[in-house]
């Protein structure tokens, strides 16, 4: 039985998964239920995961030849949103997958088994990563402290993306550019102190909110003015906080927000100019600015040779007219996507690569991120025959 034929024969199996796990979302590495779920099917496939950072799953699956090792990756968990949706296995966490990591894990858990049935022929060891905490931009981290990619050692690595909100049907694939892919992440907060008063006598008090509103315009001019056309930067401040009712002017005031590039040296630069915007102009409105970065990330980075390996299995896999380059779907992001992907802190170790797959579900508008997205499960097997059939591939032609 082909890899494709079997992933359709498991597609009931793998939507159950899903569903199950999309009903229990869970946020950053706090997994109890989802870990317990994935580690239950797994064991009962006859493999054996273990556990080597809070909340992760890692699982070998030696073939019956010696070779290399092959990195498959599936994220397990979802955002801190309530979900939007009147699906009949809506959440019920107060939280939701919808950014599709419901997909990856399940897509993740069929390729497991269509492995295991066809262990005689690898030709090396597949290495299952299942991880946490993606969306906070530190579970691959962890999980590489923890020995990911050791024992055996891994050779090279890919992830797979579900997709929504873009013009594209159910099942097509998209590879991105070689080099980055995605953009860097760096989150910042800045603290504003003035001195609060009667909201009658701003005299009296120094207002952090006049501060905070021209930080929030100032940070703008970073890319507007500073930046060449040519490279891409966003900085943008998502979360403004101050004060508590209309007739007082607060103490304090709060920001938040990320910066996403493709370039080092522009990273490098936002961030200065983000420290030196918020502390000047604290101190041409008489307050103090404190600006903390965290929550960094490095753009992830296909390798070409990778890349085209895993394109050419899977259209060999799916056809060539269900594989094509992103950058011909402008609403793609041209070849890359402005949002970061932790699974970057691999790519910086071992040859990576990702593909994006369609699922969006019909009638739906709604972009990753929405409280109402919903995606098509037609994806499912599809992404697990991927999985399986670019690890076998991969290891039999660098044996």
């Amino acid at each position: 039985m082909s890899i494709m034929q079997e992933a359709i024969m498991l597609a009931p199996e793998i939507i159950k998964n899903r569903r199950y796990l999309h009903q229990n979302a869970e946020v950053h590495n706090d997994l109890p239920i989802t870990k317990k779920y994935v580690k239950e099917q797994l064991i009962a496939m006859g493999l054996e995961p273990i556990e080597i950072s809070k909340s992760s799953l890692v699982v070998n699956i030696k073939g019956d030849k010696p070779g290399k090792t092959f990195l498959l990756r599936g994220d397990m968990d979802a955002l801190p949103m309530a979900e939007q949706t009147n699906l009949p296995f809506k959440s019920e966490t107060g939280n939701m997958h919808a950014c599709g990591h419901d997909f990856h894990t399940s897509m993740l858990l069929g390729a497991a088994k269509i492995l295991k049935s066809k262990q005689s022929e690898i030709e090396g060891t597949v290495k299952l990563m299942f991880q946490p905490a993606e969306e906070t931009l530190s579970g691959a981290l962890q999980m590489i402290e923890g020995g990911v990619l050791e024992n055996p050692k891994v050779d090279a690595a890919m992830m797979i993306h579900v997709f929504a909100g873009i013009p594209a049907p159910t099942g097509l694939v998209l590879y991105m550019v070689d080099g980055p892919a995605s953009a860097s992440s760096d989150w910042f907060d800045i603290k504003i102190q003035g001195k609060g008063g009667h909201g009658a006598m701003p005299n009296m008090a120094v207002d952090p909110l006049i501060a905070m509103s021209n930080i929030h315009l100032g940070l703008g001019e970073i890319n507007s003015r500073e930046v060449s056309p040519e490279k891409f930067l966003v900085v943008t401040p998502c979360m403004l906080k101050g004060g508590t009712t209309g007739n007082i002017i607060p103490d304090s005031a709060f920001m938040q927000g990320t910066i996403r590039t493709f370039d080092d040296k522009v990273r490098e630069l936002a961030k200065k100019r983000v420290k030196d915007i918020a502390e000047g102009i604290a101190i041409a409105y008489r307050c103090k600015a404190e600006v903390n970065f965290y929550r960094g990330c490095p753009s992830l980075v296909n390798n070409l040779e990778v890349r085209d390996s895993v394109v050419k299995y899977t259209k060999e896999l799916l056809g060539q007219q269900a594989v094509i380059d992103s950058s011909t779907i402008p609403e793609a992001g041209g070849g890359r996507m402005s949002g970061s992907e932790d699974f970057a802190f691999i790519s910086e170790l071992v040859p990576s690569t990702m593909l994006a797959l369609a699922a969006n579900a019909e009638g739906n508008t709604f972009p990753l991120h929405h409280p109402k997205v919903q995606l098509d499960e037609k994806a499912l097997p599809v992404g697990a025959a991927i999985y399986a059939n670019s690890a076998i591939s991969w290891l039999k032609e660098h044996k």
